[in-house]
């Protein structure tokens, strides 16, 4: 045979070879698996423990029993609906149009979703889906349960479990889907690192409109209602501080430099939130309270969580000053004079942060196209053009926010027969009226 022949027959061999080379199998990367796993434990941490303790603390001795209930009936319930429809409302890919707003009911009880699936291949973090859906869960729960803190003390507890359970799969989850699952506000280019306007404004503007829609407290505000215990409110802010590091860090999905990041901001906002609320207390009052400290320390969680892996050292001192000045604002003046009743101050907390956060994203995101998600500015490359992307998100998320929990609530008051408890039990104090307990035995 002829020398020149043999490279000739060997040709359809060498193709071959050269195809099988090219297949690459994703295999589960542990690293990432293991952060991601973490990460969830730490946020999970944050609901029935830090959040429970934070708003039971602050609230009345006679119903902090009842505030802790229902910050841990709503992390239960809430997953629970997650796990049924939540999930493939917010991350499932819908026909045409309507995955604007929502996934669809493909993944339906997790239907079609294996246990040897792995999440985000594109990315190269190469964690089992499960670990996602369990994560990204962690969010539905903390959320609806941060609209607890404005109406305790008066909301019948049958109502707010149904209401928790109808309002992730109507309200949460649409948003989680428009904002991180693809739908519109994704598509627009709208950036929310871990959860600004998707769980911080959305919890906070719930809050207010359980509020106004239950009515104030019987004695609000000429009545003293002191916090049970403002020990208990630092221990739980601590514990939310805590847990936050998987809230922010585990939305880079990897332990990678991303995570860093937010991590490093994470910290710098919290910090400096709760030395300006200390300050401003300070000049105002004449008084540095620990209530104070512990609150301003959540304002910047709060303001800092949209940006967290998207902004370096000088965006997380901005953005943790001003936030810790959004909600002092709201906390302090705003609710005096509108005269609403917020128990807990989850809309002053948590949604005026949460939005001076979301536009903020816009203001100092770092233009880096190794950020995650393409970096940011991916809107428009400019930053005029991002911020009004972030300006729509918070009207969309706003809007759909306030006629949401306004219809789940006339809902959850028609199944349950009425929405607040009566003038006796709330006198009595939900504790022992409601679930035969007390919260303290002295």
């Amino acid at each position: 045979m002829k020398k020149g022949i043999l490279p000739l027959l060997l040709l359809p061999m060498w193709a071959l070879a050269e195809d099988v080379a090219t297949v690459v199998v994703p295999v589960l990367n542990s690293g990432d698996t293991a952060w991601m796993m973490m990460s969830t434990a730490l946020v999970m941490l944050m609901t029935p423990v830090g959040l429970a303790l934070f708003y039971g603390g602050m609230t009345r001795a006679k119903n902090i029993l009842n505030t802790y209930a229902m910050v841990f009936g709503a992390f239960v319930v809430g997953f629970i609906v997650w796990i049924i429809a939540g999930y493939s409302i917010a991350f499932g890919t819908a026909e045409g149009s309507m995955n604007q707003v929502i996934g669809g009911f493909g993944n339906v009880m997790l239907n079609g979703i294996a246990w040897t699936d792995l999440t985000n291949v594109d990315l190269g973090q190469l964690y089992p889906k499960y670990v996602f859906v369990v994560f990204q869960g962690t969010f539905a729960a903390i959320t609806v349960a941060i609209a607890s803190g404005s109406v305790i003390e008066r909301l019948k507890f049958s109502t707010w479990m149904v209401f928790v359970a109808i309002w992730v799969l109507v309200v949460y989850a649409p948003i989680a889907h428009m904002v991180w699952g693809g739908g519109y506000l994704f598509n627009e280019g709208a950036l929310d690192f871990a959860g600004g306007t998707v769980v911080h404004m959305n919890g906070g503007l719930a809050g207010l409109v359980l509020a106004v829609l239950v009515g104030k407290r019987a004695g609000y505000p000429k009545v003293a209602m002191k916090p049970a215990s403002v020990i208990l409110t630092a221990l739980g802010a601590g514990l939310l501080w805590f847990g936050w590091y998987g809230f922010n860090g585990g939305s880079a999905f990897g332990a990678n430099a991303i995570a860093g990041v937010a991590y490093l901001s994470t910290t710098i906002a919290a910090a400096v939130a709760t030395i300006t609320w200390i300050a401003v207390e300070y000049m105002v009052y004449k008084k540095a309270t620990l209530l104070g400290a512990a609150t301003g320390a959540i304002a910047g969680l709060v303001a800092i969580t949209p940006a967290a892996g998207f902004v370096l050292v000088q965006g997380a001192f901005v953005i943790g000053i001003v936030g810790a000045l959004f909600a002092f604002f709201g906390v302090m003046i705003m609710k005096k004079r509108l005269g609403y009743d917020d128990s807990l101050d989850a809309f002053g907390v948590h949604f005026l942060a949460g939005l001076w956060g979301a536009i903020a994203t816009g203001i100092f995101a770092v233009n880096d196209k190794a950020l995650l998600w393409d970096g940011p500015l991916k809107a428009t490359g400019d930053r005029i053009g991002q911020v009004i992307v972030q300006l729509e998100s918070v009207a969309i998320v706003g809007a759909f926010t306030l006629i949401g929990t306004v219809v789940v609530y006339y809902i959850a008051r028609a199944i349950t027969q009425g929405s607040r408890v009566d003038e006796e039990q709330e006198s009595m104090g939900l504790d022992e009226s409601v679930h035969g307990e007390r919260g303290f035995n002295l």
